[in-house]
């Protein structure tokens, strides 16, 4: 399947609480959104590696992605070596997306910050046709993503540009909330982490809040870009009037 966005995160719901409502509006927009978690977040304090890809395929289908893949890297431990940089050149080559959306390079959980390194990596590398892969016994043909743009997760950043997301935050706090295993459950007898407090999620909705602000829609997801990129038309500019 030719895929138009490829998303990729470390765990199995980096993609929702990161950009979770571009997945949905994309989706909404007809376009063919595939998910990649490199992990099955088997460290996680809370919860199973079965429940956590139980939750996983719940959040797909309600986010509306076309597709969820696992790589099953082992979670804590996401190495750069080359047998997980090719699986991920294989994976790029397998659904040839136009876009990737993957990490940025600073945050707080190692397992993101590999995440980002690897995907930059193979995002590049993906495109040299010297690079062998296969799948199913088939050699696979490079192909090189138009660009990648950098979620937002635990540090913030200044972003290039923010996605309006306000036509798809009801679907986006959905599909977090299939994850009931990591969030506030208060008949939970697990050990408390920080995404199971109270107020974690509050703060996600008070990030996703200030970001619409800053452009002046109720709600919106930042991103980073090392590239620029260009408009055809001024008018599709999203401005806070000021």
């Amino acid at each position: 399947m030719k895929a138009d966005i490829l998303a990729i995160g470390a765990h199995p719901d980096d993609i929702e609480l990161s950009c979770g409502g571009i997945v949905a509006k994309l989706a909404k927009q007809g376009k063919k959104v595939v998910i990649a978690d490199l992990t099955q977040g088997e460290l996680s304090t809370r919860g199973t590696k079965e429940i956590r890809a139980q939750e996983a395929e719940r959040a797909t289908t309600i986010l509306g992605a076309s597709g969820r893949r696992n790589l099953r890297l082992p979670d804590g431990n996401i190495q750069q070596n080359q047998e997980n940089l090719l699986k991920l050149i294989s994976l790029i080559r397998e659904f040839q997306p136009d876009t990737m959306l993957i990490p940025h390079s600073v945050e707080r959980h190692p397992d993101h910050v590999h995440t980002h390194l690897l995907c930059k990596e193979a995002w590049f590398y993906s495109g040299l046709e010297k690079i062998k892969t296969d799948l199913h016994g088939a050699a696979q043909i490079p192909h090189r993503p138009n660009h990648y743009f950098e979620f937002m997760q635990w540090y913030e950043f200044i972003p290039s540009f923010i996605v309006d997301i306000s036509d798809t935050w009801e679907t986006k706090i959905a599909a977090i909330k299939t994850h009931t295993s990591q969030f506030h459950n208060p008949n939970s007898k697990e050990p408390e982490t920080k995404l199971s407090t109270p107020g974690f999620l509050e703060m996600i909705e008070v990030r996703s809040r200030y970001y619409g602000e800053r452009i002046g829609v109720r709600h919106g997801e930042p991103l980073y870009s090392w590239a620029p990129f260009g408009l055809n038309n001024l008018s599709q500019l999203i401005l806070s009037k000021g």
